[in-house]
């Protein structure tokens, strides 16, 4: 059996989180180590590699993502002056913990190109 990931872990409670949101799919919370003013991450529930390991049938819980996504945006200040939503995906993407999660970031100017 495959060990845990950390988002696995905060999921199932082991690890605490400053959680921000949460409901049967998915769970939002501070990132420990914060990129911007406000960086949440959000991840489903499920456990989902990465994008590349999204099935047909996982439509429905991206859409859910992307819409707890704004929601939390909104909810933290974020809409009006803007923001910035990451999603990395594999090792040469930057993806640090092999659970599907994305990064939303504002709270300050971003610069282009990102990375």
């Amino acid at each position: 059996m495959p060990e845990k990931t950390i988002f696995k872990k905060i999921i199932d409670r082991e690890i605490p989180a400053d959680i921000l949101y949460e409901d049967d799919l998915c769970l939002a919370f501070r990132d420990v180590a914060p990129q911007a003013p406000t960086h949440i991450l959000v991840i489903p529930k499920k456990e989902i590699v990465n994008l590349a390991a999204l099935a047909d049938h996982d439509e429905p819980l991206t859409g859910h993502l992307w819409t707890v996504i704004r929601k939390l945006a909104d909810e933290q200040g974020l809409a009006k002056s803007g923001y910035r939503v990451v999603v990395n995906c594999g090792a040469d993407g930057g993806q640090a913990v092999d659970h599907l999660h994305f990064h939303l970031l504002g709270g300050r100017q971003m610069g282009w190109p990102p990375g």
